[in-house]
């Protein structure tokens, strides 16, 4: 970790003129001060680098023999011509059949281990992301009129909220509910609309029957009734008595990912059988009336949506799929005792429940992004991009600074480049200084990180369904071609980093039933990426 200093960035505000006392007419200014990531350059530990490549050579036995083997015939028979060769094998076989036979035997024992050993391919068929009623749509003015008539918040904490969504690169086209301060009754009725129009729109679109889902997965974080919320969904559609049914709570905004690393795995061990995956999350039932300030930052970033995803790993799902399931690397940061209270759910002072989030917030996130990454990079890098990594992080360890030594410093440690691992980014829309940070870290380009700005400027934080939402976005621009690598990053509450790598298995052209379909054209807003 750098010094304090470090990890603080500064920023001059324009705040227009003054309006009265002894400056009015006169332009004012104010200074805000933000905590930023840590420099990856500066802080990556050789022991996630050891993991990743731990992941990597899972099957280095068969990696090693088979150029082994190559090597050893090649050496045998490169000596002799070609007639040499067939006759020396026609004798070998005549006089020792026995030999032969078993030699054939092993091979092919060998090749069938091999393939039935390896995990089934996991594929993405296809996704929904929910879009709210027009009705339901608000800008950032008449979100804090919204908040004025709950009657719970004084002018000082509408001031905040109005300067929070000011900076929170949030649109005028998101959607909350009608309802702020829920009952259970109204928390269940925003989770009925929301899942069960993504799922309606999911099932539609792949014309497969809800009978025929043999794993079902919800998560949502902050509110979970008895019966849960993936019991509504079997209730609704009527399922299958015997499907695999799990519903995930508290896992934060990472917790999609995570929902699609459980339903893969479940798939692993259940052949021939499709998963859904429901990824949401409840406003108005969350919503904090109270005067804490670092709990009422939720409140303003926030905003309604839920995506559905279909997986499957039926052979003969190939042809339609869309994308491939590459890699999955989930980060925990839970025991240490800074990052599990990061963001933390607990009542104030009043009695009024919400979550807090922590000043350490940007701090905590960017060491949990480094080690995600960190470990990733072996999965998805070119080789050369990782030689270098590699050969700079040894000689900073062998032959760098010691023991506070004043000599020459440590050599710069080489970043590897994460545009050549992949053609499209999905970072979690958190919020404007969290995907800007990000972008500054991992050198990306405007483009890159086109999909995630945009995502937050048209529908908030959607929580865990963001990195869908901004898939959705990429494709309704039709720029996902086949054999394309998606890089999906989420984090939330635990603290986790979760990473998703999908391989696209055909040109995704514009869908019929998209969120963007009737605004796509507006993307991306000139004024927002200026």
């Amino acid at each position: 970790m750098g010094s304090e200093r470090d990890l603080l960035s500064t920023e001059i505000v324009n705040r227009g003129i003054e309006p009265s006392g002894p400056n009015a007419g006169s332009p004012t200014f104010s200074v805000r001060v933000r905590r930023r990531l840590p420099d990856f350059l500066q802080s990556v530990k050789l022991k996630y680098v050891k993991l990743g490549y731990h992941y990597l050579i899972n099957h280095a036995i068969y990696l090693a023999t088979i150029p082994v083997l190559v090597l050893v015939f090649s050496a045998e028979v490169g000596s002799l011509r070609r007639e040499e060769l067939w006759k020396k094998l026609w004798e070998d076989a005549s006089y020792d059949l026995v030999s032969v036979l078993s030699f054939f035997a092993v091979f092919v024992f060998t090749v069938s281990a091999y393939f039935l050993s390896r995990p089934r391919s996991i594929y993405l068929l296809d996704f929904a992301c929910y879009r709210p009623h027009d009705d339901l749509k608000v800008s950032k003015d008449e979100f804090i009129e919204m908040a004025r008539k709950t009657g719970k918040y004084d002018e000082a904490s509408l001031e905040f909220q109005k300067k929070i969504l000011q900076s929170s690169g949030i649109g005028d086209e998101t959607y909350i509910p009608k309802t702020l301060v829920a009952t259970m009754k109204e928390g269940r009725l925003e989770a009925s609309t929301v899942m069960f129009g993504a799922l309606d729109e999911l099932f539609e679109k792949t014309r497969v029957r809800p009978k025929d889902i043999g794993i079902l997965v919800v998560n949502c974080s902050n509110f979970n009734p008895t019966p849960s919320l993936s019991a509504m969904v079997i209730n609704h559609f009527k399922m299958r008595s015997n499907i695999l049914s799990y519903n995930l709570g508290g896992m934060g905004c990472s917790a999609g990912i995570i929902a699609v690393d459980l339903a893969r795995d479940m798939l692993q061990a259940n052949p021939n059988n499709y998963a859904v995956v429901v990824s949401t999350e409840m406003v108005g039932y969350n919503w904090y009336p109270g005067q804490e300030r670092s709990m009422i930052i939720p409140n303003c970033f926030f905003r309604m949506g839920c995506a559905a995803v279909l997986l499957s790993n039926r052979r003969r799902d190939y042809p339609r799929a869309k994308y491939r399931l590459e890699h999955i690397v989930r980060t925990h940061k839970g025991a240490d005792d800074r990052s599990f209270r990061c963001i933390y759910q607990e009542e104030d002072d009043q009695k009024f429940k919400g979550l807090k989030v922590s000043k350490q917030l940007m701090e905590i996130g960017g060491d949990a992004l480094k080690t995600n990454i960190t470990t990733l990079g072996p999965l998805v890098l070119p080789f050369s991009e990782q030689l270098l990594f590699f050969a700079t992080l040894v000689w900073r360890h062998l032959f760098g600074k010691k023991n506070g030594s004043l000599t020459s410093p440590s050599p710069k440690l080489y970043i590897p480049d994460y545009k050549l691992a992949f053609e499209h980014y999905c970072m979690h829309a958190a919020s404007k200084p969290v995907l800007d940070e990000i972008q500054r870290n991992l050198g990306l380009s405007d483009k890159n990180i086109e999909a995630s700005r945009m995502a937050l400027h048209r529908f908030g934080n959607t929580s865990s369904s963001s990195i869908w939402y901004e898939l959705a976005y990429l494709e309704a621009k039709e720029r996902v071609k086949r054999g394309d690598r998606v890089w999906q990053l989420a984090f939330g509450s635990g603290f986790k980093c979760n990473s998703l790598v999908w391989q696209s298995m055909r040109r995704v052209k514009k869908p019929s039933r998209n969120p963007w379909l009737d605004c796509i054209d507006r993307y991306p807003v000139t004024t927002f990426t200026s």
